[in-house]
């Protein structure tokens, strides 16, 4: 028997959820559905992330990124009051350790004020008397980037979708789906249901249900694993801030960056590996499907070619934890290989165009009642909310 339902939305991560809870804020009688293949909610990249509310330093003004960080903050910081949710306002320090790196830090202090960022910029002594045990030849500090636990937002946000009568349901798999004139019809694991409008948040398989759709996403999600470390054997006061370096522009990637955590204690991470399995943590965990879409794929090869001597760098980094150290020690080098402990890596769904690009905004594809969350990079888990009301009014 079919099952029906007004509003359907595969994904139980922190945009889903956040979608889910906004179309309950304005149609409070409308029947949705949230199917999560997983157990529980925020099983990937909503649960395995670095943590921060990003405040929007990096993006280039106009952009979608740069629009949903900055109301993402306000939004995000406003939810965790209302519902008692623990965050931290810490701020953050953007480090240079040398000339070179101070002339970029100055262009990314530009592009943070065309985005309306408040930022502070500090020349060595001010960094030194911030953070004596950073180096520093300049810095800017962002006093509005924090620090939440991301995986309890998406929790909450489980909680009041389900109090408002929603239907979560979970360990049910969205296979594939099928527009009409009236309706959208849905196979999944459990059966079929029907439904009048449909949102996909499928995260690192969003390519995957968009072909399944039967469209042409146009790119490819590529997973990159990101290594994190908690830092052990050093005094809680070893950095009172969120600790960033210039962004390298030849690589596509924030790099490594330590970070107070909100259950005490710092983390150092992430780098960006390629990873054999689009939802695979362990160095060692494959996906024979997965390594054959990456390895057929022409975009993949084009990128690598374009990126090959940051891949090589974050490969050895990966493979030698001295490698991955000497990142660490360019602006802390009291941190030591015995400092070094695990800690819970993630999955970047990293989407490639067939020209080798880096697709870097976020990305929609949008039918007349479909809408797809294609691109969801850093800051998604931030800007959660300001997506769910751009979801909800290209929908409604």
């Amino acid at each position: 028997m079919t099952q029906t339902a007004d509003i359907v939305i595969a994904g139980g991560g922190i945009v889903g959820l956040a979608t889910a809870v906004e179309i309950q804020n304005r149609l409070s009688d409308a029947r949705v559905t949230v199917l999560e293949k997983e157990p529980a909610v925020a099983r990937h990249q909503s649960g395995r992330n670095s943590g921060v509310i990003h405040a929007g330093l990096y993006y280039a003004p106009g952009s979608l990124k740069a629009w949903f960080c900055r109301a993402g903050v306000t939004a995000t910081e406003r939810f965790c009051t209302e519902e008692r949710i623990p965050f931290e306002r810490c701020g953050k320090l953007v480090v240079a350790t040398n000339e070179a790196e101070a002339g970029r830090l100055a262009d990314l202090a530009a592009r943070a004020r065309g985005n309306g960022i408040e930022i502070e910029e500090i020349d060595r002594q001010q960094s030194r008397e911030m953070e004596p045990n950073i180096n520093s030849v300049a810095a800017i500090f962002s006093p509005t980037t924090g620090i939440v636990d991301f995986a309890k937002v998406t929790e909450r946000l489980a909680r009041i979708f389900q109090s408002r009568g929603g239907m979560l349901r979970t360990g049910v798999r969205l296979l594939s789906g099928r527009e009409t004139g009236s309706s959208v019809r849905l196979r999944t694991s459990d059966g079929e249901l029907q439904c009048d409008r449909f949102v996909a948040c499928a995260g690192l398989h969003s390519d995957r249900l968009i072909r399944a759709f039967g469209h042409d996403p146009g790119y490819r999600v590529v997973p990159f694993r990101g290594e994190y470390f908690r830092i052990h054997n050093q005094p809680p006061d070893l950095v009172r801030h969120l600790i960033y370096p210039v962004p390298d522009p030849e690589r596509p990637f924030l790099g490594v960056h330590l970070t107070r955590k909100m259950d005490g204690g710092f983390t150092v991470g992430p780098n960006a590996v390629l990873a054999c399995k689009r939802e695979g943590y362990g160095k060692l965990a494959i996906s024979p499907r997965d390594m054959l879409e990456t390895a057929l794929y022409p975009g993949f090869w084009r990128m690598i070619g374009q990126n090959f001597g940051p891949a090589v760098s974050e490969l050895r980094s990966s493979i030698l934890r001295r490698q991955y150290l000497r990142k660490v020690h360019a602006y802390c080098p009291r941190i030591r290989l015995e400092d070094l402990g695990p800690y819970r890596p993630g999955i970047r769904a990293q989407a490639v165009a067939p020209d080798g690009g880096i697709i870097d905004d976020f990305l929609f594809v949008e039918t007349e009642r479909c809408a797809h969350v294609g691109n969801a990079p850093s800051p998604a888990a931030t800007s959660a909310f300001p997506i769910a009301e751009h979801i909800a009014d290209r929908l409604l």
